[in-house]
């Protein structure tokens, strides 16, 4: 047997989230309550790689967690996804890129959100905003710094902790098979 809804009510919502608590039935038979934050629109994330094999990251402060290393991400705003990841990129960066190669979707959080995501991988990168416009983009979006980092590097950083948002390093790794960094 699997889940049962037996009655649903929204909890709290606002433009970007809605938080819904679920009278349910669960698959062993008992009944419970779950609480579940759906997102307005899906989420993109941005690998950029340039032709020296580096990874665009943004060191960004998140209300949640503090200061993090991230990729290029945001929310879609109801914009087709490839549209979105091309304006978070520019947004977040100041660069643009020639090819985009979708990767396919994820999903976050599943125990607790219906939260779809997107992924890119973005080459033929290009610097399209002048270093004054990117840095006052970028404040708007509480990122203190953009750097490139090798993909073995940034491997590393993963690995011994310094990246840990779940998102980035699954978007990562769908890039690094893309890519053929991993047999």
């Amino acid at each position: 047997m699997g889940w049962v809804t037996r009655e649903s009510e929204t909890a709290y919502e606002n433009a970007w989230i809605r938080v819904r608590e679920d009278r349910v039935t669960g698959p062993n038979g008992d009944e419970g309550i779950y609480g579940v934050v759906t997102m307005r629109h899906p989420a993109v994330f941005v690998v950029a790689v340039d032709d020296d094999e580096r990874v665009c990251l943004v060191t960004i402060d998140r209300y949640t967690v503090g200061m993090t290393t991230e990729i290029p991400a945001g929310g879609s705003d109801g914009e087709d996804p490839l549209v979105a990841a091309q304006r978070e990129l520019l947004e977040e960066t100041g660069y643009a890129a020639d090819a985009w190669t979708p990767l396919g979707r994820m999903n976050a959080l599943n125990g607790i959100a219906e939260a779809p995501e997107h992924v890119f991988l973005a080459r033929g990168l290009r610097p399209v905003s002048s270093a004054h416009e990117a840095a006052e983009s970028q404040a708007e979006e509480g990122i203190e710094a953009v750097s490139w980092v090798p993909f073995p590097e940034v491997l590393a950083m993963i690995g011994r902790g310094g990246i840990t948002d779940g998102e980035t390093i699954a978007a990562i790794a769908k890039a690094g098979i893309a890519l053929g960094r991993f047999r």
